[in-house]
């Protein structure tokens, strides 16, 4: 997690600092394990709303489960790249801090990649305000598997950010959720030369470099890959998925029931029940 504190502008100038490399973002991150997906969602098929959705890659994963997903992401070119790769889904750009959903509507909040980029004073009261009784919160982070030498290297050419999963003790410390369980599952991604410079492109401190650090930053990449890649081969990462997840407590109702409130948006179903989820995705 960054020295910053979550609600400066530097760290939220490098918060919506991917739009710019959407397409290389997309390209060069891993997926997750499917096992890590079902861990997520906890079972049987759900509502599922993802916060800092991105370009999809672990909406996907959660569309093949079975689940009735909505995705929401602040980042435009983001989530332009997600509409083409999950077209079924229905997304809209919107940041954690201000949900377009409404009280007690999805049974999960799942993100990936981007829990430690959200002003979590905000966040997590949005996040509660949303789930249903006995919903949960899951964050997820892809961390390469840095017990292997050559990887260890590699992690001192592109930096270490994602393993750095700290900001997950939000959670433990905040009153609006109970007891947070972990888990974590082994996968590889199979990258090639062009792949690892998407990889390094995708780092939200390249968008910071300037001109000459970049191309200096990407040579070296290069030479990495040239060292320990196999060519047109290429080469297998190692990949620890580190997943948290929390149940919402439970509170007295204050107000009126969802149903009964005038809803902002158009009512979609999950298709699994009658219920209804009173959601602004227009």
């Amino acid at each position: 997690m960054s020295d910053e504190p979550t609600s400066s502008p530097a760290h939220a100038d490098r918060a919506r600092s991917f739009g710019a490399v959407a397409e290389a973002y997309d390209r060069g991150r891993p997926a997750y394990p499917a096992e890590a997906v079902a861990w997520l969602a906890g079972g049987e098929a759900k509502v599922v709303l993802e916060l800092g959705a991105g370009t999809g890659k672990l909406t996907r994963k959660l569309v093949d489960q079975g689940h009735a997903v909505f995705a929401t992401e602040p980042d435009e070119a983001m989530l332009e790249v997600l509409r083409e790769r999950v077209p079924e889904v229905s997304a809209k750009v919107a940041a954690a801090e201000e949900i377009p959903a409404n009280d007690r509507s999805v049974d999960v909040v799942v993100v990936a990649q981007a829990f430690h980029w959200f002003d979590h004073r905000a966040a997590l009261p949005e996040i509660a305000r949303v789930l249903k009784p006995g919903g949960h919160v899951a964050l997820v982070w892809n961390s390469r598997d840095e017990r292997i030498p050559w990887v260890r290297r590699m992690g001192d050419i592109l930096g270490r950010q994602d393993l750095d999963t700290s900001s997950a003790e939000h959670l433990v410390h905040s009153d609006l959720f109970g007891f947070m369980e972990e888990a974590s599952f082994k996968h590889w991604q199979e990258i090639d030369r062009e792949t690892i410079v998407d990889m390094a492109r995708s780092r939200s401190s390249f968008a910071v470099m300037g001109e000459e650090e970049r191309e200096q930053h990407l040579a070296d990449v290069l030479a990495f890959y040239d060292d320990y890649g196999r060519g047109m081969d290429g080469m297998r990462i190692p990949y620890v998925t580190r997943c948290y997840r929390a149940a919402v407590v439970d509170r007295d109702d204050t107000g009126p029931a969802p149903e009964e409130r005038e809803p902002d948006g158009p009512l979609v179903s999950d298709g699994t029940d009658t219920d209804m989820l009173l959601i602004d995705f227009r």
